[in-house]
This record gives C-alpha cells, structure tokens and sequence, in this order.
C-alpha cells in the first residue's frame, strides 16, 4: 500500500526484518496461533507530500534567485517583464513566489522531464543500500511476487485532470503529465471551463498538476525504487465502496489481536441436542458495526440515566419547595381557601 497524502506512507508485508521496523497484525482467532500472521514494515514521510515539496521547491527557488541577483547585480525574477522560468508549472502560466518583501516572479514551461531533474535533490536520498526518502531505511520489495494500490494524491494526481485512474502504466502516465505540462494555460483553463476534469478538481490542482506529477514519479520510482516496468501498482480511492484513510490503518492496528477470523462457536453444554456451528469474518464490517451499536446504545443509555437523575431532582426541589411554603403559612396558591 502507498499513500500520498500530507504525510507519504509506504506499507509492504515482509518475511523477517528487525521487530523495531514492523507492525504485527494477528487476524487469527487465537493470539498464540500463527497462520494469520502479518508482518508489516510501515513508514511514514512527514515534510514529503505534494504541497510541502511544492512549499519547499519555492523556498529554494526564492533564496537562490535572490543570491545569483546579488552576486551578479541583475533583477531576474523582481517583475513580470523578468520572470524566472520554471518547468514544473504549464506553459505559460505567471505565478508569484515567496514573502510579500522578496516576490519572485515565474513564468511556467512545462517541462516534465527537466522538472523531474530539479526534483530529485529534495527526495534527501543517500547512496545507502535499501535506503528511500530521506536515507530512512526500506527492506527489499519482492517486486514480482507482489501487488501494490496507490491511496490519496496517488489517485488524485492520476485520475483529477489526467484521468489515468486505476491500472498504474509508467510510460502511459508519463507521457499524459508531458503532454499536459507543455500544453498552454489558458487552453487548460478553457478545459476546466467545459467541465473536461474530475468535479472536484480545482483551478489549484490545475495549476500544481504539473509540479504534482514529476514529484509523484520521482516519489514512486527514485524515492521507493519502484521499478519503470513495474505493472502491479493500482491507484484507487475506495475498498469495497470506503474511502481508504489513515485513520481505518489506525483502527485495525489498535483491533490487530482481535479475534477477526475463524472463530468458532463452543458448543453448548449439557444439551441434549449438541452442535456447532463456525463462522468466518469474510470482512470486518461486521465488527465495526457491532462496535459502533454498542457505542450508540451505551450513549442513549448514558442519556437516558442523565434525564432520570434530572427529573428526580425535579421532584426533589419541588416536594421541598412545598414543603416550605405549608411551614410559612403560604399553602398553594391554586388551593381554595376554606373556613
């Protein structure tokens, strides 16, 4: 499973690996039993994700042009008549960088393959073995005897404007982000205004998509090492009509000992009549709802408990107040008087 949101996440089940480097998930119906054993190595890119390389590109991109400007007295970038080029942003698309002191102007060329270049430095990948972003160690991939689905900005960044969702084909995928780089921003635009793109893309993926989709493939193939031919790689938004997030990953590592699967019946006891009957958890939608019932109904009970005590001390202070007003003479006032 890769993850390209906010925070990158690549998971992969493994055979034997350090115990500190993976998560154990048992499925099985006994903690002690071993055929629904998983073992995953799961990490996690804080800083990686579209807009924070974006976020960073620009920083760089700022900083620099502000020292060449200094050391060779020119103003590139200072105005629109000056724009720095930029390959990672449609042609011909001007853009506005950096604080509102230091604005570096751009102008965008639409070059995916020199965008790509320029963003293979901010991958901060080591010349260690079985090494990905940032030298965070990665065990080996048994590529051919695996399968992969892409979550997230994997599936936004290919199926929003390029409408490549599904099967994942490097060269298709990479021709199709060419072929949008280069394609002039007010032609892309004019497609977003004829409704040509996903309904919720935006006017600002259309302008990062071409940033969005060098640093995606860079991501995949330099960062984890994924290999150009590799075919097993779907990207995807939904399982079994849910959308994948991190916070399902959350529930199942907090659930991993629970007995999921296989679990069996005991038979009852002293009956005349014995028998058994298994089961199997073909998913876990039923443990979720039977968690979420029990919420639910402990809630109202919960509720329910509050309103007695609430009418109970209803009737309390007013007993009291009754009380009170017999031992001052008062009486109730609804009460005719007799004499």
């Amino acid at each position: 499973m890769i993850s390209f949101g906010a925070i990158p996440t690549i998971a992969f089940e493994v055979e034997e690996i350090a115990k500190n480097l993976l998560a154990e998930f048992n499925l099985g119906c006994d903690a002690h039993r071993t055929e629904h054993l998983y073992r995953v190595y799961v990490s996690t890119f804080l800083g990686f994700g579209g807009n924070a390389a974006r976020q960073r590109y620009e920083e760089n991109l700022t900083s620099t042009t502000q020292i060449q400007n200094k050391l060779l007295g020119q103003h590139q970038g200072e105005s629109a008549d000056s724009p720095i080029l930029d390959p990672c942003l449609p042609a011909d698309l001007q853009d506005e960088v950096g604080p509102q002191d230091q604005r570096v102007h751009l102008r965008g060329t639409g070059d995916f393959d020199r965008c790509r270049l320029l963003l293979q430095p901010f991958l901060n990948r080591t010349n260690d073995t079985n090494t990905s972003l940032n030298g965070v160690y990665q065990p080996p991939i048994d590529f051919p005897n695996s399968q992969f689905y892409g979550f997230s900005e994997f599936y936004y960044c290919t199926e929003d404007v390029l409408r490549m969702g599904g099967d994942y084909n490097s060269t298709k995928y990479s021709n199709a982000a060419k072929s949008y780089c280069a394609t002039q921003w007010k032609t892309l635009k004019e497609r977003f205004d004829r409704g040509l793109y996903a309904s919720h893309a935006d006017q600002h993926r259309l302008k990062y998509q071409c940033f969005k989709s060098a640093w995606m493939y860079e991501v995949l193939h330099s960062g984890f090492a994924f290999p150009a031919a590799y075919e097993n790689l779907r990207t995807a938004l939904l399982v079994y009509d849910k959308e994948v997030q991190w916070t399902l990953g959350a529930i199942l590592y907090r659930t991993r000992f629970l007995p999921l699967r296989d679990i069996q019946q005991e038979s009852l006891k002293g009956s005349h009549s014995r028998w058994h009957h298994s089961f199997s958890f073909m998913n876990n939608h039923y443990l979720f709802l039977a968690c979420f019932l029990v919420v639910v109904l402990s809630i109202l009970l919960y509720l329910l408990r509050l309103r007695r005590i609430h009418s109970r001390s209803t009737l309390h202070r007013g007993a009291s107040a009754s009380v009170q007003w017999l031992e001052e003479g008062l009486g109730s006032p609804d009460l005719p008087v007799t004499l």
